[in-house]
């Protein structure tokens, strides 16, 4: 349980949450956009998750995770997803839009 649970709490949760502040002092233009790509991206995430580990092309040490799970999914397998939704258009924010010319 250790492994993903540190990648899980140790990494994805401060850096979602530095990432949220991050969009929300940005306003709406940032947030809205960016939540609604958290919620594609964890619904995607849930459906190939599903597939990819109930067809044992990836398996999971059981002792390794919370057994919380999405289907047979365990839900730390959805951290990189939510990271990945919140982190990226953070960090768009804060090295601001270069246009070229």
């Amino acid at each position: 349980m250790t492994t993903y649970l540190l990648l899980a709490a140790g990494v994805a949760v401060p850096v979602s949450v530095v990432a949220l502040v991050v969009l929300a002092r940005a306003g709406r233009a940032a947030l809205v956009p960016a939540l609604a790509g958290l919620v594609v991206l964890v619904a995607l995430t849930a459906v190939f998750d599903n597939v990819i580990v109930g067809s044992g092309i990836v398996a999971y040490d059981p002792s390794r995770i919370l057994g919380a799970r999405v289907g047979v999914a365990p839900v730390e397998d959805f951290s990189y997803a939510i990271v990945a939704a919140l982190a990226l258009p953070a960090l768009w924010v804060l090295l601001g839009r270069r246009r070229h010319r």
